[in-house]
């Protein structure tokens, strides 16, 4: 991300006031806790980048100012100059604790929650409140715990302290312990309209064209998370030079092709390379669709591009593309975990679209 698109970007979680899209989520939780029945676990679900941690921050603070005692209004906001507010901005909440994947030695972002975040959140709940009200912890991320940092929690939930809260934020509850699970009220945010995300990005990029804000829009899925990274990536791009290659089949320009691979052979390019296989599993799904007999909608993202996948859809039928998805899905996921060489990886996956779709 350059210092431009920095300066424009949402203010993390916990500093963020705002909220757009989820009334219906923040009804729940009010009317759960006017109406004293206040689960003492939550797990708040859905896709990436939607608002479920900004709205579990959003609950906390509300909770923490004592906003179920009488307070009125159908909202959970609280104003950033409020008390509250700022000193969980600033970390400095003393009935507030927070777990979440750490960034090791060399600045790398942990693939896990381990078992000592877990423990000292249940130190925390052993603790009495320090301003006589509740203790708040939010998990974000609750789904990439390890094995023994799952079980460590199960204390917490088989035998939840008073006056205690528990937010876990999740993007794929499914690998949460079922026993985890089953302790926690649920709560499933769904992606926003793509109408809110653009309004958004016009907010946070307003330099961009109204067309490439729609785009982005599109492609996000419903995620403002994901069209500011698309953004930042360069992904409108990368998508569109993706397409015009596809545009050549059913027999690839190979010297596009090997210039379009060669920029994520480079060191460093390696979010390039994540960005652009998230965009051609985007690709592929939107071809299945259609291959199904299912509308192609939405903004046209590139010059003939409507046209481009409905012939190719056609030409290969559903069950070849149900194939090269799995295909595609294996390499790129070996490619995520392991060093393979990202050119060639690239190479493959536009080849095993070629073979799908020629005569």
């Amino acid at each position: 991300m350059n210092g431009r698109e920095d300066a424009a970007a949402p203010p993390p979680p916990r500093n963020n006031p705002a909220l757009v899209g989820h009334q219906a989520a923040e009804r729940a939780l009010l009317e759960s806790l006017r109406g004293g029945r206040l689960a003492h676990a939550w797990l708040i679900s859905g896709p990436e980048g939607i608002g479920k941690a900004t709205l579990a921050y959003r609950f906390a603070r509300f909770v923490l100012a004592g906003g179920g005692n009488g307070a009125a209004g159908d909202s959970l906001y609280l104003a950033p100059d409020h008390p509250v507010f700022r000193r969980v901005a600033a970390g400095g909440h003393s009935d507030l604790i927070t777990a979440e994947r750490a960034v090791t030695d060399d600045g790398r972002l942990r693939g896990e929650i381990v078992v000592d975040d877990i423990r000292t959140v249940v130190r925390f709940f052993k603790l009495t409140a320090g301003e006589g009200g509740w203790r708040v912890a939010i998990i974000d991320g609750a789904d990439t715990m390890n094995p023994s940092a799952a079980n460590a929690l199960l204390k917490v939930l088989e035998e939840p302290p008073a006056n205690s809260l528990l937010l876990l934020v999740a993007h794929n509850p499914g690998r949460l312990l079922p026993t985890i699970r089953s302790r926690c009220r649920k709560l499933a945010l769904k992606p926003l309209a793509e109408e809110q995300v653009t309004a958004l990005l016009a907010g946070y990029l307003p330099e961009l064209a109204s067309t490439d804000t729609a785009a982005l829009a599109h492609l996000a899925d419903g995620s403002p998370g994901r069209a500011l990274a698309l953004a930042a990536e360069g992904g409108l791009e990368l998508y569109r030079d993706m397409s015009d290659i596809l545009e050549t089949l059913p027999e690839l320009d190979v010297q596009a092709l090997h210039a379009f691979g060669t920029r994520f052979g480079r060191a460093g390019a390696e979010q390039a390379f994540r960005t652009a296989g998230d965009l051609i599993r985007w690709w592929l799904a939107r071809t299945i669709v259609v291959a199904a007999g299912g509308p192609e909608s939405g903004p046209r993202l590139a010059v003939g591009e409507a046209a481009l996948i409905g012939r190719l859809a056609r030409a290969a039928g559903l069950d070849r593309w149900l194939e090269v998805w799995e295909k595609i899905n294996r390499l790129l996921g070996r490619t995520e975990t392991a060093s393979l060489d990202r050119k060639q990886v690239v190479l493959n996956v536009f080849l095993a679209i070629e073979g799908a779709v020629r005569p």
